[in-house]
């Protein structure tokens, strides 16, 4: 979510994760290979999070917007984000989609996304 909108909603689910106890590492890591929203640590464990906003649920809602090749796109950054930081513990992908307007609606997806 590169978009000024898109931004605002990052925050959100940053705001939201922070709630819930995780700790911010890096927002927005962009290369050419692709982007990652967020970059949260609990505990030992690095969470790599797509964040996804919809306004409604209709085809599908925000959860359904991550296709199989976005998905290959953010493994591989991730990848790359891991050999710059040698980060040596656990990490996961998790997916937090926004739907709705005030009061949103938060839907935490952990182990989202599995490297194969």
């Amino acid at each position: 979510m590169a978009n000024t909108l898109g931004i605002v909603y990052e925050q959100l689910a940053e705001q939201y994760l922070q709630q819930q106890g995780l700790k911010t590492v890096a927002r927005n890591f962009t290369t050419k290979l692709g982007e990652l929203d967020l970059v949260m640590r609990l505990h030992d464990q690095l969470i790599f999070v797509e964040v996804k906003y919809r306004s409604s649920e209709a085809y599908g809602g925000a959860s359904a917007a991550i296709s199989y090749r976005q998905q290959q796109k953010l493994l591989r950054t991730a990848q790359l984000y891991l050999q710059r930081s040698r980060h040596q513990g656990p990490c996961r992908f998790d997916v937090l989609t926004i739907s709705g307007s005030e009061p949103y609606q938060f839907n935490w997806i952990q182990n989202a996304i599995v490297a194969s």
